[in-house]
């Protein structure tokens, strides 16, 4: 035989036809599994830029919905929260055009909130969507290996035994081919698992950055668009502002009268 070739050529001119699947597998899993770390590298780079091209937008305008005023900013696409911000702002908008003002009671506050977080949940998905497939090359990987070497062992000592002769040469070919699915399958899985890591840590970085971002523009609509207490100025507000008028007059009535 020649060993000339090194081990992983010569393992896999022995390989069978089981072991070749599970090559085949393991190298299509490493495929998408790069395909995934490389796209989503890109996205987080693309990401990060644009993040911050907007903030310095927002940073630099006159009002919180100077930078949604001007319409939408293809420059901007892609910042996640960038996003959450458009949706914040299409929704307060809604509201003073619901309530013809641009002082909103707390159920259209509450409205704007609620889109908010539904914007933070979108943006989140998209940021973790992929992610899926590096963990599944991560756990899979090394168990696809390790079940094409079992396969590949398990061929070697039938044929071992139904040539009833046992011999260096005669395992040496079966045994490499075996032992190069658990090699590739670890090769799958320990890349992916360098780049997940990576990958999820500057996800959550975003992720963060859009929670603070989303606390801090909904402190803003609360502060700039927020209707005070006491004033009767929307109709989902009025009764409220009417039982508690009543009662008020009603303590007041009470403490007035003498009591013979």
């Amino acid at each position: 035989m020649d060993f000339s070739a090194g081990g992983i050529a010569f393992a896999l001119n022995n390989s069978t036809f089981e072991g070749k699947m599970v090559l085949v597998t393991l190298g299509l899993l490493s495929l998408v599994g790069w395909t995934v770390i490389i796209n989503k590298y890109r996205l987080l780079l693309k990401a990060k830029s644009r993040t911050r091209r907007f903030l310095a937008a927002y940073s630099e305008g006159i009002g919180p919905l100077d930078v949604y005023e001007r319409g939408p900013n293809k420059k901007l696409v892609g910042s996640p929260i960038y996003d959450v911000y458009m949706m914040g702002c299409g929704e307060l908008t809604k509201q003073f055009e619901r309530y013809e003002s641009d002082k909103l009671p707390n159920h259209g506050l509450s409205a704007v909130r609620i889109a908010l977080e539904r914007g933070l949940g979108e943006a989140a998905v998209n940021l973790e969507s992929g992610m899926i497939i590096l963990a599944t090359a991560i756990s899979g990987g090394p168990f696809i290996g390790l079940l094409g070497t079992i396969w590949g062992v398990m061929d070697t000592f039938s044929a071992i035994g139904r040539a009833q002769q046992a011999s260096i040469a005669a395992i040496a070919p079966g045994v490499a081919a075996a032992l190069v699915t658990t090699l590739v399958g670890l090769l799958v899985a320990i890349p992916s698992l360098f780049c997940y890591n990576f990958l999820h840590t500057k996800i959550k970085t975003i992720s963060l950055e859009m929670d603070n971002f989303a606390a801090h523009l909904e402190s803003v609509f609360t502060t700039e668009f927020h209707q005070p207490k006491g004033v009767p100025a929307f109709e989902d507000d009025e009764e409220d502002y009417l039982v508690s008028s009543l009662l008020s007059s009603r303590s007041d009535t009470e403490e007035e009268t003498p009591i013979h």
